[in-house]
Parts: structure tokens; C-alpha cells; sequence
């Protein structure tokens, strides 16, 4: 029998539309929206079914409505198919925000109570970094070893008069397939950018994005969350928690804490996380939410390991047959 972990998607996977026919279709996904609308006194299940689009990719609108999107999946797989998240997964695991999806999935969180989490976290790290002086870049072709030496040589801006001035520019994301994503201020990122390419990366883009995440910069964000989560409810979730930050397990509501909190600034461990979760006997990897990125990058991580993606009533019965 196939050893499931049980994924979350994070930015990035996002598009209008999503929900809507899972909503038509099903009763508990329409539950899940109604409940985080509640939570957040908005329609957000209106902004993600018509949009418009930039609404909806404002971070404090993306982050609650991926949650929303990856637990109406949850439940509409659990009421068809008739069991419960820990008959069928023995380790969750989300990419960035994608972390608090997991946590509510495996009921450490409730779901108004991440929702309005992820609402803070969302304009916090928004709020952290004035507008246009961050960046992210994504390199293609590479690793984290040589991304961070990049990021190292990068950091340090050279005067005219021949002073230095270290700036932030880090790894962000550690996606796996050849993929590093690096954040930082906007000059720094640039000049990194400059020298992957001067040094073979295969590709090396800024991305499109409001504001610089798991990098230093967002200390004030963490500050935020650190206050937030201290105030939130944490269970021990029903089967253990692969974190982003340490890409180890985790079950204690206090190290969860911690590590949520971590995250915020620290670097996203997913290919790490990945490994790991196949060195704890997983063999399967099911992605629940919007989009496929996860399940793409488990297939270049892991190319032995099966992974599937749901997010519309075809991929949903499709993967109750997986399960």
C-alpha cells in the first residue's frame, strides 16, 4: 500500500476561478468557504470565484483564500471518500503558507483561527518592506550551495569612494529540480542576478512579486506573527508536521509556534522537506489545493515517488481513486 504525505500549496498558485466548481458540486466545500468568509468578515469566496485578479493576489487576500481553496479539497475528500486526514497520511507538509494549511488539515489549527492568522501574516509581510525596495529572483539551473555563495558575494555593495555596504539578499525557497528562489533588497537581487548569470545558472529572472519574502527583511513580520501566534490556539496535530524552516518533524504546539514564526524570515526547505518525508517511508505525495507546483517539483525531487494533484471535482475523484 502507497505511504501518503499530504501537501499544501503556497503564493504563486492562485487563480480566479479556483473553488467555484468544487462549490457547485459539493456541500462541505461550500462549508469551508462559508466559514472563512465568516472568519474574515468578507466575501472572499466571491473575490476567488470572479475576481478581480488583483484583488485576489494581494497577499492578504491570496494567503486566507489558498487556505480556503486546499481545506474545501480536504473535506470534500474526507466526505466522499469517508475517512478522516490521519487514516490516510502519515506526515503534512505546506510550502510557506502552505504550513497553516497543513496545520488546520491535521486539526492543530481551526480553520477561522488560520484563516485570520494568515489574514495578519498576509499584511504584515506586506506592510514590512516599502514598496519597490525588495525583490525576488528565481534561478534556474542550480543549487543552494552555489545560490548562496552567490548571495554572499552579492550582498556587498562597493562604493564609489570605495566603501562597502552589506545589503540583504538570501536563498528564500529551496524548491528542488534545480530551482532556488533568492529575496532581498531590490539592488542586491539584481546584482545576484548579474553574477548567477556571469557563473553558468541556466536562467536567472525577477519575479513579479510585492514584496520580499523569507529573508531578512521581513523581521517586522515576524515580530507580528510572534504576537499572533502566541495568542492562537495550537493543538498537536493528528499525524506530524514536516516544517519549512527545519525539515524535520514536528509535533509540539510550542516548537510549531516557533517554527511558523521562524519561517517568516527563514528560508523555505522544501526539497529538503521532500527528502525527508521519502526517508520517513513516504512514497506518495497527494497536493491539495490550487495548482500542481508541488506535485511537479516531488516528481523532480523524488522522481520514484508518486504524486497527485486536486483542486476540481474531476481531480478530486480522480484522487479518492489514489486513495
Amino acid at each position: 500500500m502507497p505511504v501518503h504525505a499530504f501537501i499544501f500549496p503556497g503564493q504563486g498558485s492562485q487563480a480566479v476561478g479556483m473553488g467555484r466548481d468544487l462549490a457547485a458540486a459539493f456541500s462541505p466545500a461550500r462549508e469551508v468557504f462559508g466559514e472563512v468568509d465568516e472568519a474574515l468578515k468578507q466575501k472572499l469566496s466571491k473575490l476567488m470565484f470572479e475576481g478581480p485578479a488583483e484583488t485576489l493576489t494581494l497577499t492578504e487576500n491570496t494567503q486566507p483564500a489558498l487556505l480556503a481553496m486546499s481545506m474545501a479539497v480536504l473535506r470534500v475528500l474526507e466526505a466522499e471518500g469517508g475517512f478522516r486526514l490521519s487514516d490516510k497520511a502519515v506526515l503534512v507538509a505546506g510550502h510557506s503558507l502552505g504550513e497553516y494549511s497543513a496545520l488546520a488539515a491535521a486539526g492543530s489549527l481551526a480553520l477561522s483561527d488560520a484563516a485570520r492568522l494568515l489574514r495578519r501574516r498576509g499584511a504584515a509581510m506586506q506592510d514590512a518592506v516599502p514598496a519597490g525596495e525588495g525583490a525576488m529572483a528565481a534561478l534556474l539551473g542550480t543549487e543552494l550551495e552555489p545560490v548562496t555563495a552567490i548571495c554572499a558575494d552579492a550582498a556587498v555593495l562597493v562604493r564609489e569612494d570605495g566603501t562597502e555596504e552589506r545589503q540583504v539578499v538570501e536563498p528564500a525557497n529551496d524548491n528542488g529540480g534545480g530551482q532556488v528562489v533568492i529575496s532581498g533588497h531590490r539592488a542586491a537581487v539584481e546584482r545576484a542576478v548579474e553574477l548567477a548569470k556571469a557563473r553558468g545558472v541556466r536562467r536567472a529572472m525577477l519575479l513579479p512579486v510585492s514584496a520580499p519574502f523569507h529573508c531578512a527583511l521581513m523581521a517586522p513580520a515576524a515580530d507580528v506573527m510572534a504576537d499572533a501566534l502566541g495568542a492562537a490556539s495550537l493543538r498537536p496535530p493528528e499525524v506530524p508536521l514536516v516544517a519549512n524552516v527545519s525539515a524535520e518533524r514536528a509535533t509540539d504546539p510550542d516548537e510549531i509556534r516557533d517554527l511558523l514564526v521562524r519561517q517568516v524570515t527563514g528560508t523555505v526547505r522544501w526539497r529538503e522537506s521532500t527528502l525527508a518525508c521519502t526517508a520517513m517511508g513516504v512514497d506518495s505525495f497527494m497536493e491539495l489545493g490550487a495548482g500542481k507546483v508541488l506535485s511537479g517539483l516531488v516528481r523532480r525531487i523524488s522522481p520514484d515517488s508518486a504524486a497527485a494533484a486536486a483542486g476540481t471535482p474531476a481531480e478530486v475523484e480522480a484522487m479518492l481513486r489514489l486513495l
